[in-house]
């Protein structure tokens, strides 16, 4: 039987709310040519000249807001994860992050230590997007080729409309969706227009075809937009909740360039005018709480909303360790290892 682990890898987190420590991660993650996908003089030049001369500082205010004892909530619940997910299991569960620390070539170099032969890859992105899932599947991929070539690697795909994740996203969210509330806004992370027609690689669907998303093409396995859009309709189908009580919305966008619309910053305000005075929100492309959850939704979303006019507002957590999400994870770790321990 070959020896088999796991590894969860996440997006990561600076190492401490210092403007340095910052600093260190979002140069990391910012000269990532699939997270800026300029050419490579012009991805460094803005990132020296116009992100970092000013953004660390600004970037560690905000860790400030949402930093824990324990450190980033982020590195703290997928540690979490990790635990509870080897309590189910008794292979090893590895964890890794794409930037910054555990980091992904450390993860390998113990898995190398350990003899693995095997190795299942869990991209925490519930949807592809070159600057999420493709980067960690192909950073990960060049680190095994380094260190351990003789690996065999079984990646788990995107699952954004898979019953057992659905299933997991709505067992989190029910105690909200109990409450009095007269709106659920979906607010998923951003990206730009332009990823998503990289991503197309047949060159002829994405923003060509009349309602893209809405049509079904083989193109959908990795358009970013069209899933988003896929796990909202299979949970609002969970949920049993009608078109006009819910709505789709984008953050976290960077720069002037066009992201993917409605943004969640414009979203918010125009549905505290429109009477929807009670609120929820759910980020469904997060599988863990972090800055982009806590300090960007649950702060300064909930201002712009209530400063609109806004009565009730409340951000539905993300998975974090809800026993449903281990349960989707153990089942993957189960579904896995009759492929991986064959001879």
């Amino acid at each position: 039987m070959s020896k088999y682990a796991i590894l969860l890898v996440n997006l990561g987190s600076p190492d401490s709310t210092s403007v340095e420590d910052v600093r260190r991660y979002l140069e990391e993650f910012l000269s990532d040519d699939r997270v800026i996908d300029s050419p490579k003089l012009i991805q460094q030049l803005v990132l020296h000249y116009f992100i970092l001369p000013k953004r660390p500082k600004q970037s560690a205010e905000a860790y400030e807001t949402i930093w824990t004892d324990e450190g980033s909530p982020l590195i703290v619940t997928s540690r979490n994860v990790q635990r509870l997910l080897q309590e189910r299991v008794e292979e090893p569960v590895e964890l890794a992050m794409r930037y910054g620390s555990p980091s992904i070539p450390d993860a390998i170099q113990r898995l190398k230590e350990r003899g693995i032969e095997r190795l299942l890859l869990v991209p925490l992105y519930p949807h592809y997007a070159m600057s999420s899932y493709e980067t960690v599947v192909v950073r990960v991929m060049e680190e095994v080729a380094e260190q351990m070539p003789e690996l065999t690697v079984e990646t788990v795909q995107p699952f954004y409309e898979e019953p057992a994740y659905i299933e997991a996203l709505y067992q989190s969210a029910k105690p909200y969706l109990e409450s009095e509330f007269d709106h659920l806004l979906f607010s998923y992370h951003g990206i730009p227009v332009r990823h998503l027609r990289k991503a197309d690689s047949s060159k002829a669907h994405c923003q060509m075809v009349k309602d893209c998303c809405a049509t079904c093409s083989p193109v959908h396995s990795t358009c970013y937009k069209a899933q988003c859009l896929a796990t909202t309709a299979a949970f609002a189908k969970r949920a049993g909740l009608s078109d006009d009580r819910f709505s789709v919305s984008f953050q976290s966008r960077l720069g002037r360039e066009p992201w993917l619309e409605p943004y969640t910053d414009q979203t918010l305000p125009k549905l505290a005018k429109e009477g929807k005075k009670r609120i929820l929100v759910m980020m469904p492309a997060f599988v863990s709480d972090c800055l982009e959850t806590l300090e960007e939704i649950a702060g300064e979303g909930k201002e712009l909303f209530l400063e609109a006019g806004g009565e009730s507002f409340a951000a539905i957590p993300c998975l974090n360790e809800h026993p449903a999400w281990i349960d989707f994870l153990a089942e993957k770790a189960d579904a896995a290892r009759p492929a991986v321990i064959e001879s």
